[in-house]
């Protein structure tokens, strides 16, 4: 894997993909990148912040220009049908951290091979636990930039449901925070047969999973944006028996401080609200947690960045995207270490595909991130994504002297 064709990264990808690991458990994915890296004549050190991988190329004197991957999949039971379908049952890389890491491992090669153009540090990163928005913190709380130096930019990448080929950005907000709640409701359990003996807490439940609809529908201003969802409730044992407890795993996805702050209120006073008038033994429980900030992508870095996207991709493939709803952490580096973070999204499904969709108004059926289907195009994905890495890295690197 010296010079890393795209026939080896392909298989390096699939490879990947066959062999997805969950948040914080990326023990092997992390081992094949820093072995790869590492062949490359790169600085490794493994390790970092759990499972995260820092690889460095000392390229004289200039700016230290960071590359984040991501390496985490999902608990998913794969359906894509591929050859190279998910080895382990109910885990997948749904949302293409297996093509990100590969991506930064070909464009680690294609940096190598052209140092002579560039000066300064590339700071490759690939880090754990991105799902769960614990790896970015972890990495910085485990010395990231006392230990490896400051980097001048943070870039990174997302492979999503657009044309394989084509590169997407948005400047500023382009992507949104992300708050979760595990909400323990307390109940009085008895006999089914006398529910008059009990506070039910399914009821209480339920109650509150209607009630948080208004929060977005009638709280939150119309010119903003805002998400609220109840992924989870769990209550009881058997049909015949009230429960003590029911318990509600709730997300919410802002882009302002100020609309966070009203969508966190909105939460605890209608839980609060609703266990009062059941008559709740015993106050609701809070748990606060996987909490990452609105990702902003710097509008001055983006400009300069996307510019020479134009310049390697052509302007027809380079196109401006909404907001994303979605969430990412990668934002925490960039704050963390006071510099600009840039952020770009890269497709990766078949382009007559795609374009079908969009004409007969059915994007919606097309296989998204986090889809026990979705499974980009090896190529030209995998191309793409390394050439865009490589292109963005050389954007902000230094010229020999």
């Amino acid at each position: 894997m010296s010079t890393l064709a795209n026939v080896n990264l392909a298989d390096f990808y699939r490879d990947l993909h066959e062999h997805p690991e969950l948040s914080r458990q990326e023990h092997r994915t992390a081992g094949k990148a820093a072995e790869a890296l590492a062949s490359l004549g790169y600085e490794v050190t493994t390790g970092v912040g759990g499972t995260g991988v820092v690889a460095l190329l000392r390229n004289g004197d200039g700016p230290t220009v960071m590359l984040r991957a991501d390496m985490d999949a999902l608990p998913i039971e794969e359906q894509t049908g591929l050859s190279y379908t998910s080895k382990v049952p109910g885990v997948m890389h749904a949302c293409g951290h297996d093509m990100h890491v590969a991506c930064l491992v070909g464009a680690a090669g294609k940096l190598l091979a052209d140092k002579d153009s560039w000066a300064g540090t590339l700071m490759l990163v690939c880090q754990p636990a991105e799902e769960t928005t614990e790896g970015a913190r972890a990495m910085v709380a485990d010395g990231l930039f006392e230990r490896f130096g400051k980097p001048d930019i943070v870039l990174g990448q997302h492979v999503c449901p657009l044309p394989a080929g084509m590169i997407g950005y948005g400047t500023g907000p382009v992507m949104a925070g992300t708050d979760s709640v595990r909400v323990t409701l307390h109940g009085r359990g008895g006999h089914g047969s006398r529910p008059e003996t009990t506070v039910d807490p399914v009821l209480m439940a339920a109650n509150v999973v209607v009630r948080l609809q208004g929060i977005v529908a009638r709280e939150v201003p119309p010119a903003e944006t805002a998400v609220v969802t109840v992924g989870k409730l769990h209550a009881g044992t058997k049909d015949n028996i009230i429960p003590e407890t029911a318990e509600l795993d709730i997300n919410m996805r802002t882009y302002t401080r100020q609309t966070r702050d009203l969508v966190h209120a909105a939460i605890e006073r209608i839980v609060r609200a609703e266990a009062a008038a059941s008559g709740a033994p015993k106050d609701p429980e809070f748990d606060w947690h996987d909490s990452a900030p609105v990702l902003v992508s710097d509008p001055g870095g983006t400009t300069r960045t996307v510019e020479a996207f134009t310049g390697r991709f052509g302007a027809d493939k380079v196109m401006v995207m909404p907001v994303v709803t979605g969430s990412e952490d990668i934002g925490i580096f960039g704050d963390a270490a006071g510099v600009p973070t840039v952020f770009w999204f890269w497709g990766g499904l078949e382009f007559d595909v795609v374009v079908k969709a969009i004409q007969e108004g059915g994007v919606e059926a097309l296989p998204s991130n986090h889809s026990p289907v979705f499974a980009p195009l090896v190529e030209p994905t995998l191309s793409t994504g390394v050439d865009a890495l490589h292109v963005a890295a050389l954007t902000w690197l230094g010229r020999p002297s």
